[in-house]
């Protein structure tokens, strides 16, 4: 069976919802990204509403193209078992019987900063690298992924590490926080290097990536950090939720098996593939 040359991501976060067509060999974008805002409160149904006009707008993908879906929760098992800057009411959902009974269509649905960097070990920043990466998604919050060798760990909930006096560290140190507080990169850069160094001291990192929209200003604040590991703006930017979401997609679907989404999918998903290539 030839494998699907592309697939569906979808990004959904606390403020804004985003998907595209994706090329799947190249990790590009094929269509235009679609975004809509983030609907207030982040109530379920509201969120897959959104979701589905999404979709409607990417009427040129194949009809047997995957879909992926990637969301700001601790995903197991199909379900949402935490719920970041969006409704509680997503605190032990199925979330992916939801969408797919909404959708019409089987997805793979995996954490936000998981697909993302996913997207960064097969098409971007971490790609190739020979040792443990750690991707974080500066934005409403802060994501994290864990990726060693070219595999991911699941659900790495980082951003909530308490840091000195700070409990849930995200809620002092996101991009959110720098625009409401109005912070200067130099003051925010501060934030960050504390947090950072804390990663640095937990897990002796061989790489640190740095995603986001504000990574588009990664040469405002990166260059402020003193840290022992190197540590670069993600590749892909923000699309890489996007692009990691439906390369997943692809696995998830049987298409594309890969080893390092192997893990990732049969953890977060109901039913998955097992992978014998």
């Amino acid at each position: 069976m030839t494998p699907v040359a592309q697939a569906i991501g979808i990004d959904i976060g606390g403020t804004g919802i985003k998907g595209g067509l994706v090329d799947l060999d190249t990790g590009q974008l094929i269509s235009d990204r679609v975004k809509r805002p983030t609907p207030d409160g982040g109530e379920p149904d509201d969120v897959v509403a959104v979701v589905k006009t999404i979709l409607a707008e990417l009427s040129q993908a194949e009809d047997t193209a995957p879909v992926g879906v990637c969301f700001p929760a601790v995903v197991r098992g199909g379900r949402t078992m935490s719920a970041a800057n969006v409704s509680k009411k997503w605190i032990g959902l199925a979330a992916e019987q939801l969408f797919e009974k909404s959708l019409g269509h089987d997805i793979t649905f995996v954490n936000d900063a998981d697909a993302a960097g996913y997207a960064e070990s097969e098409y971007g920043a971490a790609k190739g690298v020979d040792g443990l990466v750690i991707m974080t998604t500066l934005g409403t919050g802060i994501g994290s992924a864990i990726i060693y060798r070219n595999l991911l760990v699941p659900n790495a909930e980082l951003g909530h590490i308490d840091i000195g006096p700070h409990r849930d560290y995200e809620k002092y140190a996101s991009n959110l926080v720098r625009e409401k507080k109005e912070l200067s990169w130099k003051h925010w850069a501060a934030r960050l290097q504390t947090y950072y160094e804390t990663l640095e001291r937990l897990f002796s990192p061989d790489l640190i990536i740095v995603g986001g929209g504000v990574s588009k200003n990664a040469d405002d604040f990166l260059p402020l950090l003193k840290l022992d590991t190197p540590i670069v703006a993600a590749a892909l930017r923000n699309n890489a939720g996007i692009l990691g979401a439906a390369s997943l997609a692809a696995h998830g679907s049987g298409d594309r098996p890969s080893t390092g989404a192997e893990h990732l999918v049969r953890a977060t998903n109901e039913t998955a593939p097992v992978t014998t290539a």
